[in-house]
């Protein structure tokens, strides 16, 4: 047998609807119900007031009173044809008729009727207990009693000059009267209770209408697996990932993004006045990011524009921006931020390592040749030529790098960097060369950092040279180390021959992200590609985390020299033996 589907069940902003309208409904039925209540107690008490005030009139009346005294002085009642017929009887019902009250009832001293609406009832007792009006108190009564439920009021009669109590009047007002009166009461309060149940219904649809809008049409289960999902997914990255609201605050600012550019949680904060680079907020301006990014697979996807680079926190930094739309709503930019140092670093010193290869395979090249001409010379019994171009050889040493002077750095990490560096440099037509006063006794460290710095510094050098004004190309580099207890520091003094800073340059607007020695001024464009315009700027932060600094010493003049640029860079070598004598250094040829 197969069992019946389930009903869906309903959704959040149904079952809403359906709470407020309940609660709405509730609301209102309870004060009409109290409304109601209380205008049906007022209008009571005023029967019950209105019957006290009757009831004291007809009793006070003196014949009244005189009449009533004369039956209670008779040995027995009257017939009832008699009272009937009597003065009590046409007093009750003038005074009845004129007031409209339900009945007007008089009695003697143990409650026998002596005037009634109906005849019939003449001579009975009555209904309902007279002991307390018969005692001489006035009371307030809501009974039924033989004409039905009634508000009314019992006052003593007394007899003419005494106090003695010779019968009492009960006067009563019929509730269905008063029923009548709220009746017609309440028809504003319906009207008015009606009114605020459409007031309720509206706003209730009203507010349905904005909690959709507010979730995109998503349910609390729904929006919970987001919330959970959003924050495993945008914590766990390594990218970091800045969320722009509509209105122009962070929404999201996630661990990753804080690491990358220092800063602590900015949620919240609004977008323009965040201290974060300028380049991020100019990406979220109108005309610069590229095509939008759908939210929740709603919006337009596309690659967006050519990533930006810049310099942020020692690190280099490929950022893209994307507007974020849910079907046509704006919901925003969303702004990701990807670390490039270490592949920069990476790639630097490849190419350190496939410039020394080249070097290495013309130095086995070289050597081939060599051995082949020892090889002929013995083949064909020249020894003593053989013998001769091996001294030769012995004095001139093996193939050396395009590096003049490079026995003066002993460091064997820096004769390789450097050495790859003079390769480079020379296939550019620029010779890179060691200055006197290089002196390091120590060895390097901290590679990685010493790499990117003197890396780029070179390479801006070597840029600078080429595209300088002067014939004579060269690069001159001095390396100094300065021991310390927690490590030295390595000094890096880097000339050229170019045509220096160019006239009104800030030397500090060099270590900007995107200026280029090639051209001397800045370019914004993006070079996600080559990665250029960044090399001082990314030398400097590095310095600077270490506690040193990259600065300009010289302007430079054009037709050379060029610019001078120094870097201190703590804690970057260890040891310091005793110096050897410079002269000394690579006389086994291995410059």
């Amino acid at each position: 047998m197969q069992r019946p589907a389930s009903r869906p069940p309903l959704r959040f902003s149904t079952q809403t609807l359906l709470l407020q309208l309940a609660v709405v409904l509730l609301v209102v039925l309870l004060s009409a119900a109290v409304h109601a209540w209380l205008t049906y107690d007022r209008v009571g008490s005023d029967a019950e007031n209105q019957a006290l005030t009757l009831a004291r009139t007809v009793a006070s009346d003196p014949e009244v009173r005189a009449d009533v005294l004369a039956i209670s002085a008779q040995p027995g009642t009257p017939p009832a044809s008699e009272l009937l017929a009597g003065p009590l009887q046409a007093a009750a019902e003038a005074a009845r008729t004129r007031t409209g009250a339900l009945f007007v009832v008089i009695t003697d001293e143990t409650g026998i009727r002596l005037a009634h609406p109906d005849p019939q009832r003449l001579g009975e007792k009555v209904s309902t207990d007279p002991s307390e009006a018969l005692a001489g108190q006035e009371v307030t009564t809501r009974n039924t009693g033989t004409l039905g439920p009634s508000a009314g009021a019992k006052v003593p009669v007394y007899a003419p000059g005494t106090t003695t109590v010779v019968g009492e009047v009960s006067v009563g007002y019929s509730m269905e009267t008063v029923g009548q009166s709220v009746a017609r009461d309440i028809g504003p309060v319906a009207l008015t209770a009606g009114g605020a149940l459409l007031a309720g219904v509206l706003g209730s649809f009203l507010l349905r209408r904005r909690l959709q809008r507010l979730t995109l049409g998503l349910e609390p289960e729904e929006i919970s697996t987001l919330v959970h999902d959003q924050v495993a997914v945008l914590q766990g990255v390594d990218d970091g990932v800045i969320g722009v609201s509509a209105d122009g605050r962070v929404s999201v600012f996630n661990a990753a993004a804080q690491r990358l550019l220092g800063l602590p949680d900015l949620s919240g904060t609004p977008w323009e006045e965040a201290p974060v680079p300028g380049q991020l907020k100019a990406l979220t301006r109108p005309g610069v990011a590229g095509p939008a990014a759908g939210a929740g697979g709603a919006g337009a996807g596309g690659a967006g524009q050519d990533a930006l680079e810049l310099v942020a926190g020692g690190r280099v930094l490929v950022v893209n921006a994307r507007k974020a739309l849910h079907r046509r709503e704006d919901l925003g930019w969303v702004i990701m931020l990807r670390d490039r140092t270490e592949l920069q670093q990476l790639t630097r010193q490849l190419d350190a390592v496939g410039t020394m290869s080249t070097a290495l395979r013309a130095q086995r090249h070289e050597f081939a040749n060599q051995l082949h001409t020892l090889a002929g010379f013995l083949g064909i019994g020249q020894h003593q030529e053989a013998r001769d171009y091996l001294a030769r050889l012995a004095a001139t040493g093996p193939l050396k790098f395009p590096v003049d002077q490079a026995e003066l750095l002993q460091d064997p990490y820096l004769q390789a960097f450097v050495g790859a560096k003079g390769v480079e440099a020379d296939e550019r037509g620029v010779a890179l060369r060691i200055g006197p006063e290089t002196l390091v006794r120590g060895h390097v460290t901290e590679a990685q950092d010493v790499t990117t710095v003197l890396g780029n510094l070179i390479d801006n050098a070597v840029n600078a040279a080429v595209a300088g004004s002067s014939t004579d190309r060269w690069v001159e580099l001095e390396v100094l180390d300065e021991p310390g207890d927690d490590g030295g520091t390595l000094h890096v003094v880097v000339a050229d021959s170019g045509d220096g800073l160019a006239e009104g340059t800030d030397p500090e607007g060099v270590f900007a992200e995107g200026y280029t020695t090639a051209s001397g001024a800045l370019s914004r464009n993006s070079r996600a590609g080559g990665g250029q315009g960044f090399g001082l700027a990314l030398a400097r932060q590095l310095a600077r985390r270490r506690g040193g600094d990259v600065k300009v010493l010289e302007r430079g003049t054009r037709g050379g020299p060029g610019a001078v640029f120094m870097a201190t860079l703590p804690h970057t070598t260890a040891g310091n033996p005793a110096a050897k004598i410079p002269g000394e250094a690579g006389k086994d040829g291995n410059g």
